[in-house]
């Protein structure tokens, strides 16, 4: 028999106390490294992207789909960093609320800033929104991006008309039902400010707000629907109408994929945001401050650098994108003449440079409050 002294078994079951929850986290951690969760816009959900990567992980992926990049944001602050090892979103919301909220967790510099080398110009490193506001830690990962304006058919609207008249398109009376309005509730805020001749990127005074009430009613009363992207290409391929807001390159390009190249993404040649015309937009994607966070987060932020796989990501099923990958030939080179069409190419070095970046909008609420009633007044 041995003789274990009462200081000897409390050690001893300090110890098995210990080891417990231990055990149990370390049990936690090994069910996670086939598990893979995904919170992003389309794209990076489909099929084409996530089965090769879940075949050569033996792993299961889910991801989830959203077209809202505040409702994302809100479900990490509602307590779902527990569920999420990536997030993938538009680019001041790493930057700006994610990090400083304790939502992410930064990347390893050494081990991922190298892949911006291969980017595109624009993305060199060290890339603006992918890094911290003090520049110390990296925050994501950039791949898709392009403006984001409005669409025309330039059979009705010439190109040259739409970038000279701009967001006053909107305010034309003689277009009162031939547009449509996609369902994108951040990016028709900053619209309505931009038909106003308003910047939507700093505060607004009374008065601003109140000619943005203004706009909003005008604009969707004048509508002709309100719809997702599969409707706005539909009605614009059948002549229904002539025009939407929002859109662009993201929205446009299946239907010009298939042909149709007289529908055109269009970015103003001038607008109220310094100058600029339209707004354009940049994914960064992040590593969640998951406390189980998956090791196949990073494996995935990898995986969707490699030549053939960001290609994938540019022609997803869905809707088609320039990628930041395009900077290396090896990528490039993957791009037809057609696809290279259907993501306008030919103009987009242009049309990035007369757009400002997504940004937030300090009243983003009151906006959205607004436009919502203005969105009900339609019936």
């Amino acid at each position: 028999m041995i003789d274990i002294s009462r200081r000897n078994l409390l050690q001893l079951m300090g110890a098995a106390a210990f080891a417990g929850p231990m055990a149990m986290m370390s049990k936690a951690y090994a069910a996670r490294d086939k598990e893979l969760n995904i919170l992003c816009w389309e794209g990076y959900n489909s099929a084409q992207v996530l089965d090769p990567f879940r075949a050569k992980e033996g792993a299961t992926v889910k991801a989830e789909s959203l077209t809202n990049d505040p409702t994302m944001i809100n479900r990490l602050r509602a307590g779902e960093t527990n569920i999420w090892d990536l997030i993938n979103v538009n680019n001041p919301w790493a930057r700006k609320v994610m990090w400083p909220a304790h939502l992410i967790k930064p990347l390893p510099k050494a081990e991922f800033e190298p892949f911006f080398d291969k980017m595109l110009p624009q993305f060199k490193p060290p890339y603006r929104w992918a890094m911290s506001e003090d520049g110390k830690e990296l925050l994501g990962m950039a791949q898709r991006f392009g403006p984001y304006s409005f669409v025309v058919n330039t059979d009705k609207i010439s190109r040259k008309t739409a970038e000279e008249q701009g967001w006053n398109l909107f305010n034309d009376a003689s277009l009162a039902g031939k547009y449509g309005i996609l369902e994108s509730d951040d990016w028709n805020v900053f619209n309505i400010f931009l038909i106003a001749g308003i910047d939507p990127f700093k505060t607004h005074n009374d008065a601003e707000m109140k000619l943005f009430n203004e706009t909003a009613v005008r604009v969707f009363k004048g509508a002709k629907m309100v719809g997702d992207i599969a409707t706005m290409n539909q009605a614009l391929v059948s002549g229904e109408i002539d025009l939407h807001m929002t859109g662009g390159t993201y929205s446009v390009s299946p239907a010009r994929a298939d042909g149709y190249e007289n529908l055109r993404a269009v970015t103003p040649l001038k607008g109220p945001i310094n100058g600029l015309g339209g707004v354009s937009w940049i994914e960064i994607t992040s590593t969640v401050n998951n406390p189980q966070l998956s090791p196949l987060a990073t494996e995935f932020l990898k995986y969707v650098q490699a030549p053939d796989v960001a290609h994938t990501v540019a022609f997803a099923e869905g809707t088609y994108n320039p990628v930041a990958q395009m900077g290396n030939p090896k990528c490039f080179e993957l791009f037809t003449k057609e696809q290279l069409v259907a993501i306008q190419w030919d103009s987009l070095e242009e049309e990035m440079a007369r757009s400002a970046e997504y940004d937030i909008v300090p009243d983003y609420d009151k906006a959205l409050d607004l436009m919502t009633a203005a969105k009900r007044l339609r019936g």
